[in-house]
C-alpha cells in the first residue's frame, strides 16, 4: 500500500467497536490493523468450535478448523494459515489458496506484499509454496527459510543426507546446504544458518560449520577462504554487494568483508549489523565490554550511552546519518538515538520508526500498563489498551497512530508533530 494515498487529514476516527464482537463470537483473539489503519481484524471461533477472521465486525464466509498467524502483507491483504478439514492451506482475504498440505508455517511476504511464502510438510518430507506453487524436489529436513525483498527467489536450509540417530561420523562429513529456487548447492556442511539475499535478489550468503570446530560465510556456494571460531548472519552492501559478517577471532568480535577484517576494533560481542540504503554507513550492536552494550556506527561505538542487560532493535535512518535502538538497563527499557538516551524508562520498547526524511522518530513504549508514544523525546498524552507501530507521512509531517482504546474501540489517530 503507498501511504502517500492514505487519509493524512489531522483526526481521530473510530474504524470499529470490537466490544461488539462479543456478541456474535466465544472467542476472539489479539486484533491485528491494516497497515492503513482503516481495518481492524482477528481469529474468532463461534459456538460449533469453528474458527474464522473478522474484519471490521464482519466474518469471513470460510468455516475454518483452525487458523493461525493472521497478518497483513505490505500491500494490505490479509492472510494465514489455516486447517480446512484437516488440510492445511494459506487463505488470502477469505480466498483459500487450492493446494493443500499436512501443515504449512513461516508465513512471509516479499516486500511489497505480492508474494506470500510458505514452508509445507507433506509425509515426512519438506519443501516451500509461492503464491500456491509448490516445488517439485522435497527435502528431509528444512530451516532458515528467506524470501528475496522483491519474492522473485527463496533461500532455505535443507538436510541432504540421511542420517540415523547418533551417526556422528556421517554427521561431520556434512549433511546440510542451501536451495535457491528449489536449485542446491553443489556443496554440503556441518551446518548452515540464515541465509540473506542481496538487495537485488540475485545472491545469497549464508553462515556455515565446515567441520566441528571452525565456521565462516558461504556465498552462492563458496566459503570466504578464511575460517573463524564462529560467525554471525551476513549482509550484502546495497551498493556494491559485497558480503560483511560478524567474526570471531582469539576471543573477541570483529566485522570482516570478504573474510578480511574491516572495523580493527575488536569486542566482546559484535552482532545485528546493517547497512544504510546507500551502503555507506554500517550500524551494529556491540558489547565493548562484558556486561555492557551499546551501538557502534562505523566502527565508532557510543560510549556514553551503554546498558547493562541488553541493547535491541537497532534501526538506520533512510538517509543513513542516524540510529536508533532499544535498551534495557536496570530492568526498564530505553530509546536511544545517536547515543542520546531518552527521558523516560518503560516497562518494554519497541523499535524506534523513522520518518521518511529522517528529521523525526517514534516508538511505542509501555508505561503504567498501558501503550502510547514518544515521538523525538517527548511522551504523547494518549494512552493505549493495544497499539502498533507508529506511521510516518510521506512528508514526515504527521504521524498515524493505530490502536485501540475505551474496552474495545479501535481507533486511527492522525496527529501533527
Amino acid at each position: 500500500m503507498d501511504p502517500a494515498t492514505w487519509d493524512w487529514e489531522v483526526g481521530k476516527k473510530l474504524v470499529s467497536d470490537m466490544a461488539t464482537w462479543k456478541e456474535q463470537f466465544e472467542w476472539i483473539e489479539e486484533p491485528i490493523i491494516s497497515p492503513d489503519g482503516e481495518k481492524v481484524a482477528a481469529v474468532v471461533r463461534d459456538e460449533e468450535e469453528m474458527f474464522t477472521v473478522c474484519v471490521n465486525g464482519e466474518p469471513w464466509e470460510n468455516q475454518l478448523d483452525k487458523v493461525w498467524y493472521l497478518r497483513y502483507g505490505p500491500d494490505g491483504r490479509l492472510a494465514a494459515l489455516v486447517s480446512d478439514t484437516g488440510e492445511w492451506t494459506v487463505a488470502v482475504d477469505d480466498t483459500l489458496w487450492e493446494n493443500r498440505f499436512d501443515y504449512v508455517w513461516n508465513l512471509k511476504f516479499s516486500k511489497d506484499g505480492k508474494v506470500i511464502s510458505v514452508a509445507i510438510k507433506n509425509d515426512v518430507r519438506y519443501s516451500v509454496a509461492i503464491n500456491d506453487e509448490a516445488w517439485e524436489n522435497e527435502y528431509l529436513n528444512m530451516t532458515d527459510i528467506a524470501l528475496s525483498p522483491r519474492g522473485k527467489s527463496l533461500a532455505a536450509v535443507v538436510q541432504m543426507i540421511q542420517m540415523k540417530e547418533g551417526d556422528i561420523a556421517t554427521f561431520q562429513k556434512g549433511c546440510y546446504s542451501t536451495v535457491v529456487n528449489d536449485e542446491v548447492w553443489a556443496k554440503n556442511f556441518v551446518n548452515v544458518w540464515n541465509p540473506v539475499f542481496s538487495p537485488d535478489d540475485m545472491r545469497v550468503a549464508a553462515e556455515a560449520r565446515t567441520n566441528l570446530y571452525d565456521h565462516t560465510i558461504v556465498v552462492d556456494g563458496k566459503p570466504w577462504e578464511r575460517s573463524f571460531a564462529t560467525v554471525w548472519a551476513p549482509c550484502f552492501n546495497p551498493h556494491d554487494n559485497s558480503v560483511t559478517a560478524p567474526v570471531r577471532i582469539g576471543g573477541k568480535w570483529y566485522l570482516a568483508r570478504e573474510g578480511s577484517v574491516l572495523w580493527p576494533e575488536g569486542y566482546v560481542q559484535l552482532w545485528h549489523h546493517q547497512y544504510s540504503q546507500n551502503g555507506n554507513t554500517i550500524a551494529a550492536i556491540v558489547a565493548p565490554e562484558f556486561g555492557k552494550w551499546t551501538v557502534a556506527v562505523d566502527g565508532n561505538p557510543w560510549w556514553k550511552s551503554k546498558f547493562d542487560e541488553a541493547v535491541t532493535d537497532l534501526v538506520l535512518s533512510p538517509n543513513g546519518t542516524r540510529a536508533a535502538c532499544v535498551g534495557k538497563d536496570s530492568g526498564k527499557w530505553h530509546i536511544c538515538v545517536n547515543g542520546n538516551t531518552w527521558n523516560g524508562a518503560f516497562q518494554m520498547a519497541w523499535a524506534p520508526v523513522f520518518s521518511p526524511d529522517s528529521q523525526h522518530v517514534a516508538a511505542k513504549v509501555e508505561k503504567s500498563g498501558k501503550y502510547c508514544v514518544m515521538v523525538n523525546g517527548s511522551l504523547r498524552e494518549e494512552r493505549f489498551e493495544y497499539l502498533e507501530q507508529p506511521v510516518f507521512s510521506p512528508d514526515g509531517s504527521k504521524i498515524l497512530l493505530k490502536g485501540i482504546q475505551d474496552g474495545g474501540k479501535c481507533f486511527r489517530h492522525v496527529m501533527a508533530i
